[in-house]
């Protein structure tokens, strides 16, 4: 490139392109579909634990020394499952997420790389402070991503 050539630079909003694409909202369906059933039993288990560790504690001065003893080593099993469970729930749902979030950024980045070729731009800039009117493309990409050209 000549030194005297001047660089076309274009922008882009990225929090309104993601917030716009209806890639993110199916994104966002597909989390809820994949681990809204396992969130709900988990909370139910957690909920029943409660209830029977405070039913143990109102009856536990009444119950022989064995019973207590049993009583005792079956809410603690259930609580490291439970803990178990919900730290796998979490590692699970990080996992999912960061998948499903590196999708939309690809579809996002492909569309950006598409329309910067389309207008002959030398770079495109992620969030700037300022753009001029029409250096800013973020009303295009959305378009594309929602299906138009």
């Amino acid at each position: 490139m000549p030194a005297h050539a001047e660089l076309k630079i274009l922008s882009i909003r990225a929090a309104e392109i993601v917030a716009a694409s209806p890639q993110f909202a199916a994104s966002q369906n597909q989390m809820k579909t994949e681990f809204e059933k396992r969130k709900a039993d988990l909370e139910a288990e957690a909920r029943k634990f409660a209830e029977d560790t405070q039913k143990f504690r109102r009856e536990a001065d009444v119950m022989s020394s064995d019973a207590r003893a049993k009583a005792e080593k079956d809410l603690q099993t259930r609580r490291i499952d439970i803990d178990y469970k919900q730290r796998q729930f979490g590692e699970d749902f990080q996992k999912r997420d960061r998948e499903l979030s590196e999708s939309l950024m690809n579809s996002i980045k492909q569309v950006v790389v598409e329309i910067a070729t389309e207008q002959g731009a030398d770079m495109v800039v992620q969030d700037p402070v300022f753009a001029a009117p029409g250096v800013d493309v973020t009303d295009l990409v959305i378009k594309r991503l929602q299906g138009g050209k």
